[in-house]
């Protein structure tokens, strides 16, 4: 295969990159929201205020049949207040958890320990690899011009406290003399899963750090190396816990989701499988104090957030000459083993069909490797070795999902040339395809909104069951996300809050998988008006304006 020009290949790459940025660069030239009538005004939506419930309660704000005087909360990476790319001081701070336990205090609530990861920028798990060399990369932040999420600094190593590292094993920043096990008050883990919480001893053990179970996350916050979440968390609520949420789960079908249904980075767990651990882990935690009361909570769907609406099926801009050199050097030789194939019965023609490649001039299809296309490795020996790379290839079509840790691959040159310089045959996404999970196919997508729906039936079940019908509420997240969705967007409090990542109104953070301080004030919310209509309850809800959005853009 001859090579493109690097002129060429130089400029392919700017033109990924600048198109790549620019499918969610932020519409810096609206107005900023009014924020005058807040407890603490500011122009910069970035800046967050603290919320003061005890200054705001009304006077008819009341506990209903529930008691908030001890609230425990376990959940995964929305309940521990997960944004932009880490978990970080801030983001903690601003946890569906710790949210509610402000809003608590007006009702009798009382102190919410955390666990505190003591970071102001926290690891980011989007990067890899990190830390990279010396550096450890953390949130992201929306820089450059045009805007785009990258990470920022967040120290290095052997001189940070971002690193996931067993010193010290236990960071906790409650009550002075406070228990671990039995005072803390948020048992939330970003990136875990229903059998890492309730059943794998290796989660939190420091020991087996290189099991695919084990979460520093957790390790951090263990009591012991050999607990469970749902163990310590139990244990926390069996020491007078009266009012508890549980949020467990949503990684089980979200984490599969975010790596483009590849289910050697995170398995999609079966719906039976669900239903038992679910099942037994909220047994385990509610019934450790019997006569609490609590809430439960379904899922939202990934695909209609941003990180999964962000990048376009054809994000592949080429010129003329470009897309001619790829046909004759790419498209020719690849599509002509596809009709040999054919004749020797390997494949159909319609599958050929599908594989098939056509660049042309304007926006093109990303290149993609597809797992339930024929795998034809085994016949691309001797005159066919080069097209190894191919052997289950073909072009994206509007009816597949790109994630948008895509972009941050998408264009790059996989190998280098005889000079040294990248090599324009290896471009991923354009000669090249991206691997399975940076992209969803249609069969992929289906399964894990199936799986979905069987979750939130099941949870909803759960809660409507005569076992737990008289102690817990029920709030769909679902519901509410996708009334937001058919709305553009809410106004609360005086404030525009809209399903996506741009500032000022938008309620995701740059990662475009969770929220932002904002987007978990509007869950909180929710939540907090299905534990009133639940328990007669009058607890008043978060001011949306106290809760800071996605900072602008900044140029480091």
């Amino acid at each position: 295969m001859n090579s493109l020009t690097k002129t060429a290949m130089k400029k392919l790459n700017h033109i990924l990159i600048a198109s790549t940025v620019l499918l969610f660069a932020v519409s810096c030239e609206q107005e900023l929201v009014d924020n005058t009538a807040n407890p603490c005004p500011s122009n910069d939506p970035s800046i967050i205020c603290p919320d003061a419930p005890a200054e705001e309660c009304p006077t008819d704000a009341s506990a209903g049949s529930a008691d908030f005087s001890k609230f425990v909360a376990i959940g995964t990476s929305y309940t521990a207040g997960f944004q932009a790319g880490a978990l970080f001081t801030q983001g903690q701070q601003r946890s569906v958890g710790r949210i509610l336990a402000k809003q608590f205090e007006c009702v009798g609530g009382g102190v919410f320990n955390q666990a505190n990861i003591g970071s102001e920028n926290g690891f980011n798990i989007f990067i890899n690899p990190n830390p990279n060399g010396t550096t450890i990369l953390g949130r992201f932040r929306l820089q450059g011009t045009p805007p785009q999420p990258a990470p920022v600094l967040s120290g290095t190593v052997g001189n940070s406290d971002a690193l996931p590292s067993p010193t010290p094993p236990f960071q906790y920043t409650g009550q002075p003399g406070a228990t671990p096990t039995e005072d803390l008050n948020d048992f939330s883990v970003p990136a875990i899963q229903l059998y890492q919480a309730y059943i794998a001893t290796e989660t939190g053990n420091w020991a087996d750090n290189a099991d695919p179970l084990f979460s520093p996350f957790f390790a951090r916050m263990a009591s012991a190396p050999g607990t469970t979440l749902v163990a310590d968390a139990a244990t926390s609520m069996a020491k007078n816990g009266t009012f508890f949420l549980f949020w467990l789960g949503m990684d089980d079908v979200l984490l599969n989701a975010a790596y483009g249904g590849d289910d050697s980075k995170a398995p999609l767990t079966p719906a039976g499988d669900f239903r038992n651990l679910y099942n037994g882990a909220l047994h385990d935690f509610a019934n450790a104090n019997p006569d609490a009361k609590g809430v439960l909570v379904n899922y939202p769907n990934p695909f209609v957030m941003p990180h999964f609406t962000a990048v376009p099926w054809n994000a592949v801009p080429l010129d003329a000459a470009t897309a001619t050199m790829l046909n004759e050097n790419l498209a020719a030789n690849y599509n002509a083993f596809l009709d040999g194939m054919v004749g020797m019965s390997v494949i159909t023609a319609e599958e050929a069909a599908r594989r098939k490649l056509n660049y042309q001039a304007g926006q093109n299809a990303i290149l993609l490797t597809d797992e339930l296309l024929t795998d034809l490795s085994g016949v691309m020996v001797g005159p066919y070795a080069a097209l190894a790379p191919y052997a289950q290839a073909r072009h994206a079509t509007a009816t597949d999902i790109i994630p948008l840790s895509t972009a941050a691959v998408l264009g790059q040159a996989i190998d280098v040339d005889s000079d040294g310089e990248p090599d324009a045959d290896a471009i991923l996404g354009v000669s090249i395809p991206v691997a399975d999970q940076y992209v969803l196919t249609p069969e992929e997508s289906q399964l894990i909104l199936s799986r979905l729906e069987a979750f939130n039936a099941h949870i909803k079940g759960v809660a409507e069951d005569d076992l737990y019908n008289d102690r817990v509420a029920f709030a769909d997240i679902a519901a509410a996300q996708m009334a937001m969705i058919a709305n553009m967007g809410i106004i609360s409090d005086g404030v525009l809050l809209t399903p996506n990542i741009n500032p000022p109104t938008g309620m995701y953070s740059e990662d475009g998988l969770h929220p932002n301080s904002r987007g978990y004030a509007f869950i909180a919310n929710v939540i907090i008006d299905a534990i009133n209509t639940k328990f007669g309850a009058k607890i008043p809800k978060a001011n949306i304006g106290n809760y800071g959005a996605t900072g602008l853009p900044i140029n480091p």
